[in-house]
């Protein structure tokens, strides 16, 4: 055999006539073999395919013709099962020397020594094998095998079109239900269809008509993909140092690799359409990809393959993102990952939830889609090869766990569980006008979370007291380029008008560090710990004209209003004082320009950083009240990266350690008269905000779905039982506090939902 190309195209210009012939679709399978047998001058050519999860001998050339549809092989079983089940080719030259030998006598096979076969692949899955043998003992050549994969490849389209296959084997993409397990980035429950972020290109038709229209059409998209990597690699954003531009080096790299051009050009050759030649180098970069053991080599392998993706894109005619396609039901949306502003160009009431194959705790898009109500699990491990689009998927965020194709029997059991969940959103709804009181009258104030202007309008469904921390750095972080401060000045006002006369309060920018924005970073962005490192206040101090910019839009937004302010990450006292003075030098500049100006400011500072509460008493008397960062200050105290997954469970907030520190916190504040304000994950959850109040904290910042619950646990709780609890557990603490708690809340009838 001359060539792969050469003897492929001799092959497919067979099917191409076979195929358009009318006929059974046996019929043409049993063509089908003959052709390819005397293609390859081979004694035996045979065709399996999957069944009911088995592997059926569907057709052959020179086996016992009685076998066919009567011999069967389980996945991993024999030599055809294992290369369905591996997704791999044999190339043997004596088939019985191999471990997975298994002999089916009705074959007649004892006669045929060599034997070579490759998967045939549709959609990234295993749906039957194409086999040759020889009775000659001899290994094939690497250009027949290349002819066998080309061949299989165009076949998988017949298979499919003719529905001769179940889809493909249990655990894979297109069989049937699969559940995996991520990390819980955002709780909540949804049910939707999945849709890719960037769609998967449905390779329909395989076999070209004309070669070089073909390949002219490789060239052109080759030619925009190296443009748009050029591109990214140039753009002022990306910096020239760091990991993001080694990433983009291996992306040039690959994308200018003459011998990947040169294997879809022969590809081209066999006979295939541009999309299926780059879809059948794919397939060989994806067989490698299974023999690599070197994470590194292995993840260099996987940047290839989404260049490949980005070419059959661009080749496809295909670029748009699904937000820019539009979102026709109920969706799951899934992606490798995903950055906040892509997140937000979804329509809201389609996206229901988010699986990601990558994603931390601390990353842009879970703050965003948290603030969004969006359920989100990430570190679902090969998510976009297990889902087909368009298949139905639960999502429960509060498990981390999602359901692939369910059974009806398991969306039965979801529906029911999420019925249930809205019946309590319901019961939470009635309380939207009910005081905030435990049994023994004392108020505990519910405030929001906020960080974009579309979460100020849910202020009124949830019955919340006002906005406890608007998050200003929600609109750098979805931003190209560095909001103005006439951008800056217009959503600031939108959000006091749409409150009215609830109270509002703004943090300054927490950037930086693990928040990184493109445009404002630098070479010494480049952290071990981002989250103990240059952000928030101390960025905000050293560029001081970003919060000039700031100070001043908030100050000219609550024109006649109180504006309530305060500073992240404060460390020491002379860092408040320093924030403050700035915003006080723009205060005394707006009053000598007659420009608008608040009725009052008041200014308060976040307790995120441990070592600020060991100088509350030099702090106290200059602030007007205290926020209390549960999120930072756990992962502060315990010297535990939260966005580490095998830390994200380690450390409870209801730990002594936790308990201790905040009850110190909050009496040296109350001893002072100043407000003191919880706001954080911590206080959004029934057991975690119980103890809270069982430790003197009378003011909770959560988000807007924790209202309706945490309210619901407030009423049903009598204060001064759970103080007294509380002051008995710390003094001596028993050896699982939380189950302590729990117990203790069960007998007292406290609502937990």
């Amino acid at each position: 055999m001359p060539t792969a190309a050469t003897a492929a195209r001799e092959i497919l210009t067979g099917l191409h006539d076979v195929m358009a012939k009318r006929g059974s679709a046996q019929g043409k399978l049993d063509h089908v073999v003959d052709l390819i047998a005397e293609a390859m001058r081979s004694e035996v050519c045979s065709i399996y395919l999957l069944r009911d999860q088995g592997l059926e001998l569907f057709a052959t050339h020179g086996l016992r013709k009685e076998a066919v549809h009567v011999t069967r092989l389980a996945l991993g079983e024999g030599l055809v099962g294992t290369i369905a089940e591996e997704g791999r080719i044999l190339n043997l030259a004596e088939a019985a020397d191999h471990p997975s030998f298994a002999y089916r006598p009705e074959t007649g096979e004892e006669r045929f020594h060599s034997f070579a076969g490759v998967p045939i692949i549709r959609r990234e899955s295993a749906i039957g094998v194409l086999a040759v043998q020889h009775a000659d003992p001899r290994r094939y050549e690497e250009v027949e095998i290349e002819a066998l994969q080309t061949v299989a490849m165009v076949l998988s389209e017949l298979m499919a079109s003719a529905r001769l296959v179940d889809g493909s084997r249990t655990g894979d993409r297109g069989a049937g239900m699969q559940r995996e397990t991520g990390l819980k980035l955002v709780t909540g429950m949804a049910k939707g269809v999945a849709v890719f972020h960037q769609p998967k290109v449905v390779i329909e038709h395989t076999v070209a008509e004309d070669t070089e229209a073909e390949r002219a059409r490789v060239y052109a998209a080759f030619r925009r993909m190296r443009e748009q990597i050029d591109n990214m690699t140039r753009e002022a954003e990306f910096g020239t140092t760091g990991e993001h531009n080694e990433i983009l080096e291996t992306y040039k790299m690959f994308a200018y690799d003459e011998g990947w051009s040169r294997r879809i050009n022969e590809a081209i050759d066999s006979g295939l359409t541009a999309e299926a030649a780059i879809e059948r180098v794919q397939q060989r970069t994806r067989a490698r990809m299974r023999e690599i053991d070197d994470p590194l080599l292995k993840e260099r392998m996987h940047d290839l393959e989404d260049l490949s993706n980005r070419l059959l894109r661009i080749v496809s005619g295909r670029m748009g993102t699904a937000a820019q396609t539009g979102l026709a039901r109920d969706t799951i949306l899934i992606a490798r990952n995903l950055g906040p502003a892509e997140l937000l160009e979804y329509d809201r009431r389609r996206l229901k939830g988010v699986v990601l194959e990558e994603g931390s705790l601390t990353a842009h898009v879970t703050i965003v889609a948290r603030a969004m109500g969006v359920p989100v699990v990430g570190r679902v491990t090969d998510i976009r090869h297990i889902a087909n689009e368009g298949d139905p998927i639960l999502v429960d965020g509060d498990t981390a766990t999602i359901i692939v194709r369910p059974t009806r029997p398991i969306t039965n059991s979801f529906d029911q569980r999420m019925a249930m969940s809205q019946k309590r959103r319901a019961e939470y709804a009635a309380l939207k006008t009910k005081p905030s009181e435990t049994k023994d009258g004392k108020h505990v104030g519910l405030m929001v979370n906020a960080g974009l202007a579309e979460d100020v309008a849910l202020l009124e469904s949830s019955g919340a007291e006002g906005i406890g921390l608007f998050r200003t750095e929600f609109q750098f972080l979805v931003a190209a380029t560095l909001p103005g401060r006439e951008s800056q000045y217009r959503l600031y006002k939108s959000v006091l008008d749409v409150a009215g006369d609830r109270p509002v309060v703004f943090r300054t920018v927490d950037i930086g560090g693990d928040k990184a924005l493109p445009y404002l970073s630098d070479d010494r962005d480049e952290a071990e710990n981002p989250a103990m490192g240059w952000r928030a206040l101390r960025l905000s101090l050293e560029r001081q004209a970003l919060m000039k910019a700031q100070a001043r839009a908030l100050l000219e937004a609550a024109d006649g209003k109180i504006l309530r302010v305060m500073f992240p990450m404060v460390s020491e006292p002379w860092e408040y004082e320093e924030a403050r003075k700035l915003f006080e030098e723009q205060v005394e500049w707006l009053h000598k320009s007659k420009r608008p100006l608040p009725s009052r400011i008041l200014y308060g500072a976040m307790l995120e950083v441990p070592s600020l509460a060991e100088m509350l008493d030099q702090l106290l008397p200059r602030v007007d009240f205290i926020s209390i960062g549960t999120n930072d200050l756990t992962q502060f105290l315990f010297a535990a990266d939260r966005a580490d997954p095998r830390l994200a469970e380690r450390y409870d907030w209801l730990s002594p350690a936790i308990l201790r520190f905040l009850s110190r916190v909050v009496k040296q504040c109350k001893d002072a008269d100043v407000t003191v304000r919880v706001c954080g994950e911590m206080g959004g959850r029934p057991l975690e905000a119980m103890a809270l109040i069982g430790i003197g904290v009378d003011s909770l910042s959560i988000t807007p779905a924790a209202v309706g619950p945490i309210k619901a646990m407030v009423r049903s709780l009598d204060a001064g039982a759970v103080a007294q609890k509380l002051k008995g557990l710390l003094a001596k603490p028993p050896p699982n506090m939380r189950k302590s708690l729990a117990d203790w809340a069960k007998r007292q009838g406290v609502d937990l939902g």
